[in-house]
């Protein structure tokens, strides 16, 4: 359970007495509000923390009445021989200073910094007493569920409200160096971990060195910038070192700053989770087993955190940042084992055992780097992170709210009026030329925010580096992004004015993810910019596409080249004048194994050989000025270099780009259906059939009611394959993703036919958006992969359960 404080050691350790006299002659002259009359005095060792000796001052003033007393917290440097740089009180002192006189981050008020080794033995400083609660096991036993929850939740957001520091402006910019710290450190932490221990002995673990190895050959490319995720880095943030309010659950101060420095603040958050695998304050390793001790997900504390610092899902380099923390931490019980060896350590009995804990740090991170999966592709649903299920429905977080709110309004003030304008030009002779109002809208959309919202929050990571911000969305999970599509989805203008449309988000996604640096600057940055667009060729007028091992168009090795040679149809996007880069699927070699023939290669679409042959008609629509194209490849020459990922690894990409990319057609579609809806209600409320409104007649009001239930299931559907698709990735989530394609075009296609209905002959004219939304749901049966297809995948998802 929780303690007022800390425990308190019934004195002073002899290895840690001190000149109480002394003391408090510099009390008296140094620290404010310290009583100048005193009834009593007294000094208590707290027993929490293995580094710097921490103690209780107890000051009782001689008065009138009641005696007042007067608590402070001394904290000291080790006596005896130490390691260089370890215990820097200077430095604890320096950065509570400047935390605590310049930003709201909770840490207790510091009085005086002594560095007269002279007055007690060793440099120390004196803060305020904190009245609150410490909770000295990190999975809290005995507390309710919620009420965890709430704790770790005030922990993640205490910990990046100190992210958030700008330490240049509090005075710390040159408190250390910001880049290549996970390397510093690496070095720095084998060196003290040689210097505790000695060659040649049970002391000197060999995995300790082969894990800093593995570590070196791991360090994120992050880690050598010095601008995202750098900053203040506590070093040592953990639940024990913080304390909470006496009854309510918010962080009031945080402790233990020995370690802090500036560098790659994501080790706070790896250091600060390490409860999840392991007892960090004693030689065992087995985190929590029951429901007396249960715990709110790893996910959802880590959803918190980057939700509140605005930081991108850390799932690419979680491993290393785990196994960078236990190395770590190791290397520390190591040395709090070497100290009690030399009878200076302040940990009692726990530094007696330190050596064991170091051992069981090293077993734990070389079992968790063996683990195939150690945290979901994209943030889960969560507390403050992601939507959460309640009152039967998906509730949007506060930031997919704002973003729906806006998309919304701007739906309203700028698409809607502008989409008669918009299909009168795509009906004239200039039909293939772009409506100048499109490229401003998709300025003003820009500065609103409202830009590639389509971008997972794990890709969005992987491009920082290369990539400006402002082109990189606002790291939205796909179960957020969700609630905005499907707005997008109510006027086939919408997406391309957000940069949200197909085929370009799948294209995008593409190099985001398996693009080199040099096809991302040349072809992604244009495309997020949103200054060109781009096709997806791989549909084959000779042969069923469906079945993708069919296709036959050739991709043959010639020196520094690929010839491509084969017809394409149904490339979306490759009718727009804006269409420069195209995404080829063929066959680079026809004798390997089935799904290791076919590769993907980026194809400038004015290379010598690609001709559009024509454009494609859908129910009579040309989609202009975007359009579907058949293409025709004649020996069409392409650098090696273009070539994605390698030969044979087409269907691998291919799997990477249809989970996101074609639920997000889902999710255009219930938007789809809903404005079918809307139109629908209004037209039936209005129109007068057999002297009343066709609202008034029955079998209407049936057919309306079994309209929303289906689009209401359907909505749900694909919430939860995007919330699967988060949590788990493409693979695992491919049976809700399945399910989604199955019923989204079904349902949209029954809404809007029965709108059409509603609206009578002008439902299937021009003079309605109906008839173009239908043609759109229509083609998504086939264009997501027929129908069949998915009730196959299905199905025998529902039968390998069955032999399982």
């Amino acid at each position: 359970m929780a303690q007022l404080t800390s425990e308190l050691r019934g004195g002073v350790q002899s290895a840690h007495q001190l000149d109480e006299v002394a003391l408090l002659r510099y009390l008296h002259a140094n620290v404010e509000g310290f009583p100048s009359v005193l009834r009593s005095f007294s000094v208590f060792q707290f027993g929490h923390g293995q580094s710097n000796p921490t103690f209780s001052l107890e000051a009782v003033a001689r008065g009138e009445s009641d005696p007042v007393v007067r608590r402070f917290v001394l904290r000291k440097k080790p006596p005896g021989v130490i390691l260089q740089s370890a215990h820097a009180v200077e430095r604890e002192f320096l950065v509570l200073k400047a935390l605590g006189s310049h930003t709201e981050v909770p840490v207790p008020k510091v009085f005086c910094l002594c560095t007269d080794a002279s007055i007690i033995g060793t440099p120390f400083y004196v803060m305020e007493h904190l009245e609150g609660r410490i909770f000295m096991d990190s999975r809290l036993p005995g507390v309710p569920r919620e009420r965890k929850r709430k704790l770790y939740e005030a922990a993640s957001k205490t910990l990046a409200a100190l992210h958030k520091v700008n330490v240049d402006a509090i005075g710390l910019g040159n408190f250390g160096r910001r880049d290549n710290y996970c390397k510093r450190q690496i070095d720095r932490w084998e060196r003290q971990y040689l210097l505790s221990t000695r060659e040649g002995t049970a002391e000197r673990n060999q995995k300790m060195l082969d894990l800093g190895m593995w570590l070196k050959q791991h360090i994120p490319l992050e880690d050598s910038s010095a601008s995202l995720g750098t900053g203040l880095v506590h070093g040592d943030y953990r639940i024990d070192n913080l304390v909470f309010h006496p009854k309510e659950d918010q962080v009031i101060g945080i402790l233990d700053w020995e370690l802090c420095t500036l560098g790659n603040q994501m080790c706070d958050v790896a250091y600060s989770t390490l409860h999840y695998l392991t007892d960090i304050r004693s030689e065992s390793s087995d985190g929590p087993q029951n429901e007396e001790i249960w715990l709110p997900p790893l996910p959802e504390y880590l959803a918190i955190y980057c939700n509140s610092i605005e930081r991108p899902w850390p799932a690419e380099n979680w491993k290393f940042y785990i196994a960078f923390s236990l190395f770590r931490g190791a290397s520390i019980y190591a040395g709090v084992y070497h100290r009690w060896t030399r009878g200076n350590a302040s940990g009692g009995d726990r530094a007696k055992n330190a050596g064991k804990t170091a051992n069981s740090f090293i077993d734990v991170a070389w079992a968790f780097i063996r683990q195939p999966h150690v945290l979901p592709k994209n943030p889960p649903s969560g507390a403050d992170s992601q939507p959460s299920l309640q009152d039967g429905k998906f509730v949007p977080t506060k930031r997919a709210l704002d973003l729906r709110d806006k998309v919304l309004l701007f739906m309203e003030k700028h698409i809607y009026p502008m989409e008669k304008d918009f299909y009168k030009l795509a009906q004239s002779n200039n039909r293939w030329t772009i409506h100048p109002e499109e490229e401003r809208l998709k300025e003003m959309a820009k500065k609103e925010g409202l830009w590639n919202l389509w971008i997972p929050m794990d890709s969005a990571l992987k491009a920082r580096e290369l990539l400006d911000d402002r082109l990189l969305g606002a790291g939205l999970s796909n179960l957020e992004y969700g609630f905005i599509c499907e707005i997008m989805g109510r006027s086939v203008w919408a997406p391309q004015v957000f940069n949200c449309g197909a085929p370009d988000t799948g294209n995008m996604e593409v190099l985001l993810r398996y693009g080199n640096e040099r096809q991302q600057k040349e072809w992604l940055v244009p495309l997020l910019d949103g200054t060109i667009r781009s096709g997806f060729a791989m549909t084959e007028p000779q042969v069923a596409s469906s079945d993708a091992t069919n296709i036959e168009c050739s991709i043959t090795r010639d020196g520094n080249f690929y010839v491509i040679n084969g017809t394409k149809w149904w490339t979306s996007g490759a009718m727009d004048p804006r269409c420069r880069i195209l995404i080829v699927m063929g066959k680079t070699n026809p004798n390997a194994p089935k799904h290791k023939q076919q590769s993907m290669i980026l194809v400038d679409a004015q290379t010598p050989g690609v001709n559009i042959k024509r454009p494609l008609l859908v129910f009579g629509f040309d989609d202009a000025p975007h359009g579907h194209a058949e293409i025709s490849f004649d020996n069409v020459r392409v650098p090696v270099e273009n070539i994605l990922l390698g030969e044979g690894r087409g269907f691998e990409i291919a799997q990477g780009r249809l989970g996101p990319g074609r639920l997000h057609h889902c999710m255009r579609l219930v938007g789809a259906a809903e404005r079918g809806m809307e139109l629908m209600v209004q037209r039936a409320l209005l129109r007068k059939v057999f002297g009343k409104t066709i609202a008034e007649h029955g079998s209407f009001l049936s057919d309306l009611a079994k309209c929303r239930i289906d689009l209401a299931a359907t909505r749900l559907l694909v919430l939860d394959a995007a919330d699967q698709l988060d949590q788990l990735g493409n693979k695992k989530a491919r049976g809700a993703i399945a399910m989604a394609k199955v019923s989204a075009p079904n349902m949209a296609l029954k809404i809007l036919d029965m709108a059409m209905q509603v609206h009578g002959a002008a439902g299937v004219s021009s003079d309605t958006v109906l008839s173009h939304l239908w043609a759109t749901a229509r083609t998504l049966r086939i264009a997501d992969g027929p129908d069949e297809v998915h009730l196959g995948t299905i199905a025998k998802l529902e039968l390998l359960k069955a032999k399982l």
